[in-house]
């Protein structure tokens, strides 16, 4: 009897995932592309800004510094080696040069700075959410916590998400290493805010195309947030190593449209509910 009620637990659990597979059969997967160079495709605003940042800001500034460096290190090596300079000056330093060299870098990080700040701005203040999840990273898998809309307690949805087999994503035409039996679902054009924390040890819940990676801490709750325009399937991973199987802990995050995530989550609370009803039952006559 002990091995039917846990057979049946398993079948329940099983049957929770089907609303998420079956309302996303059809959404497009947004996937980091082999010898890619630079960012995944933004999904965000905050993704799109990271990536302005980083091409139109750091990346001229810092190819300047360099081939300045280069160029001033191959005019010293020609100008001043042993065989054109025999004769070495005997000076200490150069007044003029060395506040230079000072003002120029302060220069560059205050023109860095206004940027920065702002972007940091966007990333960090939370905008009033539509929905918020609680991600949890356990080792190695992430436990997702969805609260009910209208408050009742009794329909909190939570749900693990674990790595598929090989064989499972690629018959369900997914990544291995990126695909997951349960995903977490959200709606499209709606403010996702997500409490990270952990169940055991570091982790990090990051995902690239949303520009959103933060640390997942034993004990305390920290706070990232997203807002995604397309509806598709998108993909990440923990960031923070996390132990042996620290690289078979993705995530996968199915964008619907509204209605869509309506559904599913109705439905979801349904099916959540009757497992919840049915395993509190056994508990109460085992007792």
């Amino acid at each position: 009897m002990r091995y039917l009620s846990k057979l049946a637990i398993g079948l329940l659990l099983a049957l929770m995932a089907l609303p998420a597979f079956a309302a996303v059969a059809d959404l497009p997967q947004h996937l980091p592309q082999d010898k890619a160079i630079g960012f995944q495709p933004p999904a965000t605003e905050v993704a799109r800004q990271i990536e302005v940042f980083h091409n139109l800001w750091l990346m001229p500034i810092i190819t300047g510094i360099v081939v300045l460096v280069t160029l001033l290190m191959a005019y010293i090596f020609i100008r001043f080696n042993r065989k054109a300079n025999p004769v070495p000056a005997r000076f200490s330093h150069n007044t003029t040069l060395e506040v230079v060299w000072t003002v120029i870098p302060v220069l560059i990080l205050l023109l860095l700075a206004l940027p920065s700040f702002r972007l940091l701005y966007l990333q960090d203040v939370i905008p009033e959410s539509d929905l918020t999840v609680k991600a949890i990273g356990s080792q190695w898998y992430w436990d997702y916590e969805y609260t009910d809309p209208a408050g009742d307690p009794d329909k909190t949805v939570s749900y693990s998400s674990i790595l598929l087999e090989k064989e499972e994503a690629l018959a369900a035409g997914k990544p291995w290493l990126l695909a997951v039996d349960n995903p977490m679902v959200v709606p499209a054009g709606k403010v996702v805010r997500v409490v990270v924390t952990a169940a055991d040890v570091l982790h990090a819940f990051a995902v690239p195309a949303f520009g959103v990676k933060i640390d997942a801490v034993p004990g305390r709750l920290n706070e990232i947030w997203f807002k995604v325009d397309e509806p598709g399937i998108y993909y990440g991973q923990c960031s923070e190593l996390c132990g042996s199987r620290h690289a078979y802990m993705p995530i996968e995050v199915h964008v619907l449209p509204p209605a869509e995530y309506d559904a599913w989550f109705a439905k979801t609370q349904i099916e959540y509910a009757s497992f919840n009803t049915m395993n509190g039952a056994k508990l109460a006559s085992a007792q």
